[in-house]
């Protein structure tokens, strides 16, 4: 990935992972386009790095992805702004679609609107930006889980059907085969698609989670902040330009035992 007007579109840009995706490749000298559907969230973020919006670097657009029209409304405001992206990031979660009753079941609803946010909107963005006459795009990365390739381990909860939804699980891992579905489909294109799987990150766990954690995964530690920007960073560069269909795992081990 070269530095010269190089532009990244980050889904879920204001959440615990697109936050820190948003903030590095701003800082590597990108356009960053970034979507939430929070005002607010996105106001933080643009109010904190007032200079890369003012030089026009930095664009936050309030959307619901599950919407129908929000196919329409995001290639308009790419548009505006003359900001195809070379890179798709998709990052877009919604932890309202977790909810699981006192069985740990997900309602249909919930089943739903999971596949629909991780699956079938990924594949929506996808297509719509690399088809469209403006299109510029080089690389997709879809952000999936350890838990799209192992199941939960249940010491690792104390509520383990409430903490660790099955419809996340196995949205993600229809994520990965989406993922190498696309990388065929696109390549003619010369688009390349990757995933990553990522492992527990650190922060908003307890201490406990923590301690148990460790004693579950070979490095015995979670991941921290740089742990997942380096992933990306690598897989929108020159150096895995050979890399298509690819699920990259970072968990630390998690998914070998």
């Amino acid at each position: 990935m070269s530095n010269n007007f190089h532009s990244i579109l980050i889904t879920g840009g204001t959440g615990k992972l697109g936050s820190i995706f948003v903030d590095h490749f701003l800082k590597k000298g990108n356009t960053v386009v970034f979507t939430s559907r929070s005002h607010e969230k996105i106001n933080q973020i643009q109010t904190h790095l007032p200079a890369y919006c003012n030089s026009g670097q930095l664009h936050g657009m309030v959307i619901d992805l599950k919407k129908e029209c929000a196919l329409e409304q995001l290639t308009d405001f790419l548009n505006a702004r003359n900001t195809w992206p070379c890179t798709l990031l998709n990052n877009a979660r919604d932890i309202e679609n977790l909810t699981v009753d006192d069985k740990g079941m997900p309602s249909r609803p919930g089943w739903l609107a999971e596949f629909l946010l991780d699956v079938v909107v990924p594949y929506e963005l996808a297509m719509a930006i690399a088809h469209h006459k403006n299109a510029k795009l080089e690389n997709i990365v879809n952000i999936a889980s350890m838990y799209g390739l192992v199941a939960a381990n249940p010491c690792l909860y104390d509520d383990p059907l409430r903490e660790s939804p099955i419809h996340y699980s196995v949205a993600k891992a229809a994520l990965i085969h989406l993922t190498k579905e696309l990388a065929v489909r696109l390549a003619s294109r010369k688009i390349r698609v990757n995933a990553i799987s990522y492992g527990g990150v650190e922060g908003r766990v307890t201490d406990e989670f923590k301690a148990r954690y460790a004693k579950l995964c070979p490095a015995g530690n979670m991941l921290s902040e740089n742990d997942v920007v380096g992933a990306v960073e690598f897989l929108v560069s020159e150096m895995s330009k050979g890399m298509t269909g690819h699920n990259l795992v970072i968990d630390g081990g998690w998914s070998v035992w």
